[in-house]
């Protein structure tokens, strides 16, 4: 299988969005858009960048940010759809507030957070840009929870021009386009900005070696992860009383890696 090069991404990729957004002036503007609000500066937290740690024992494919007010960001690019996105952003919330309450927080000081997906795909089939979900009470809807939780899906498949901001729009539709036309003009400063900010990235030879490791991790767990489900297939059949050779049959292993996932279990 041939190997995706650095110069051939967009910033729909999940390494060049995180080799993008982790310098915060693009990160910032990047929030301000989303949410459309003003911030003064975030700081992004590199240590749980792939893009900066090659040892980094797992690939993290989100962003992770804090601005003035100590509001706490989680930002994911989503390409495929998957399933539970909605399960997905319950456990980005919680590991936000987990690490905060772990370094003494109590549970009345937590901050506000937002986790964000940019979704190249419509998540709930409604043609709009942003979906925004936040606590309300089912029974007065007026009533809200105040938990501080916020969680955001932009699409780039939105219809709803009139009910955005154009600026959003042009984001959106830079993170859509393909290669040949995320180079276009999309009359935008700071998507003009990004577009050079992806052309100095390409041209990084370090950047094009952190890349190599990114590609390299993420098949690594790929593997691994094809792996742990044969063995839990191996080990269902063996409980259910198949015999040996007809799990290596079935499964395609010797028996010698049989035996190995036997002795694991």
């Amino acid at each position: 299988m041939r190997r995706t090069r650095l110069g051939e991404l967009t910033i729909k990729h999940n390494f060049m969005f995180g080799a993008v957004m982790i310098e915060p002036e693009n990160c910032k503007g990047f929030l301000e858009r989303a949410l459309q609000i003003e911030i003064d500066h975030v700081e992004v937290s590199l240590e749980k960048s792939i893009v900066y740690h090659q040892e980094y024992k797992g690939v993290r494919l989100d962003v992770y940010a804090k601005d003035e007010k100590n509001t706490r960001y989680n930002v994911e690019m989503q390409v495929l759809r998957r399933a539970a996105l909605g399960k997905r952003s319950r456990y980005y919330q919680s590991q936000m507030d987990m690490e905060i309450l772990l370094v003494g927080s109590e549970y009345e000081n937590l901050p506000d957070s937002y986790v964000i997906f940019v979704c190249d795909f419509d998540p709930f089939g409604k043609k709009k840009y942003v979906y925004t979900f936040q606590t309300r009470c089912k029974e007065s809807e007026d009533t809200e929870l105040e938990d501080g939780r916020n969680i955001l899906f932009l699409s780039t498949h939105g219809e709803n021009e009139s009910e955005v901001s154009k600026e959003l729009v042009s984001f959106l539709k830079f993170v859509k386009a393909d290669l040949q036309g995320s180079e276009e003009d999309f009359h935008d400063v700071y998507v003009k900005k990004l577009q050079e900010f992806i052309h100095r990235v390409k041209e990084n030879r370090k950047m094009e070696e952190r890349f190599m490791v990114f590609e390299e991790m993420l098949r690594d767990e790929r593997k691994e992860g094809k792996k742990d489900a044969l063995h839990q297939i191996v080990m269902k059949m063996f409980l259910q009383g198949f015999d040996d050779e007809k799990i290596m049959e079935i499964c395609e292993i010797s028996r010698e890696e049989l035996e190995s996932y036997k002795q694991e279990r």
